[in-house]
């Protein structure tokens, strides 16, 4: 039930509530594979946002890192600047920065977007003392969505985030990409599916806003076939639907 994240196309209240449906597990995950093990009294670890946006997740880490933002767009930066978060404009895939400048480098819902995803990884494990971590990649082609007359849903998301030059499988890449690295990372999927009263809540405002986003192509019939199987699923208790959000945690070996 997660959407991505694409600058100009998804709005910050859709990131807003992707960071409230999310925060819980991450913050478990750093708390209990990053934080926990460390021994107490020493200095907050340094964290790398890339792709940190409207710098939603450097607010909700900055309690736990001292977090610096990169954003290729300028007016992301200028806006996470103006709100006081240290943030510069930069290249993911060619980090203005020296090996081993941070404890921690992580992304979320950034790689999709990548066209070279290798090499953005690549310079996330260069920069990196000790964690590379990916805090969020969905992977589309995983999707279901139930009843059978839902289904196209997930074709048409797919089509949708292609024509857009995203990788909608880029959840499943994940293993090989830190692999490509010389990382054995621990990967797994955020807890995502909703109640029924949940998805009748955050329907209109997530399922549809975010498949017409995407989907430019669904021709108005076909989106009021969709919204009424939608709407007749949740009225007799059959609706389900789960896009699974990948996550992986990588640690450095220490030489």
């Amino acid at each position: 039930m997660y959407g991505p994240m694409r600058p100009g196309v998804v709005q910050e209240a859709q990131l807003q509530r992707q960071l409230l449906w999310l925060k819980e597990s991450w913050l478990w995950q750093l708390d209990h594979w990053v934080i926990a093990p460390r021994d107490q009294g020493k200095a907050r670890l340094t964290a790398l946002d890339l792709g940190c946006g409207p710098g939603l997740v450097m607010e909700l880490l900055a309690s736990r890192f001292a977090v610096k933002g990169l954003d290729i767009d300028r007016d992301l930066v200028k806006h996470c600047q103006a709100r006081g978060l240290d943030v510069i404009q930069g290249d993911a895939a060619h980090l203005p920065f020296a090996s081993g400048s941070f404890d921690i480098a992580y992304c979320s819902f950034l790689l999709l977007w990548m066209t070279e995803p290798k090499k953005v990884m690549a310079e996330m494990e260069r920069v990196s003392r000790q964690w590379v971590i990916c805090l969020a990649e969905p992977d589309y082609g995983a999707r279901i969505d139930h009843p059978a007359e839902l289904e196209v849903l997930k074709q048409r998301a797919i089509e949708g985030l292609e024509r857009e030059g995203a990788d909608p499988l880029i959840g499943r890449k994940l293993r090989s990409l830190f692999s490509a690295c010389g990382l054995e990372a621990e990967i797994g999927v955020h807890p995502g599916v909703w109640g029924l009263e949940r998805l009748r809540q955050e329907g209109e405002e997530e399922v549809w806003a975010i498949e017409n986003a995407l989907v430019p192509a669904m021709d108005g019939a076909e989106k009021e076939q969709l919204r009424a199987a939608w709407e007749r699923a949740c009225r007799q208790g059959s609706l389900f639907q789960f896009n699974p959000i990948f996550y992986a945690f990588a640690q450095k070996r220490v030489p």
